[in-house]
């Protein structure tokens, strides 16, 4: 069964940064395009796509992380890191990393917190 788990959510101050892991198991991590997705504490029904990355290494953001955010992944590792940047109040949340389209089970995800 693919299962994904994400580590290294912690508190920040704005401006500062963060690097989020994923660990994948359970399938091919080589053709699996997989994605960060963030949930706000203001919808807690709801995950936004924030960085995709497939497995020759596209890459695609959301337009309110373009240029803070870096989507990367290690084929051999079969991890995937999210270095975030220049964070902002409106970035805390709890970050999830899936397939994308997100078809496999959630994993707990991580929580950031930029505090305002």
């Amino acid at each position: 069964q693919v299962q994904f788990v994400e580590s290294g959510g912690s508190l920040v101050q704005p401006g500062g940064s963060l690097k989020l892991s994923c660990s994948f198991s359970g399938a091919d991590f080589r053709t699996t395009t997989t994605a960060w997705y963030h949930q706000s504490t203001e919808n807690e029904n709801k995950r936004e796509l924030v960085a995709t990355i497939s497995g020759g290494g596209g890459r695609g953001y959301a337009n309110r992380v373009q240029g803070r955010f870096t989507v990367s992944r290690d084929n051999f590792k079969n991890t995937m890191t999210l270095q975030m940047k220049n964070l902002r109040p409106e970035d805390t949340g709890v970050y999830f990393c899936n397939k994308n389209p997100p078809r496999a089970p959630w994993g707990q995800g991580t929580p950031v917190t930029v505090l305002s």
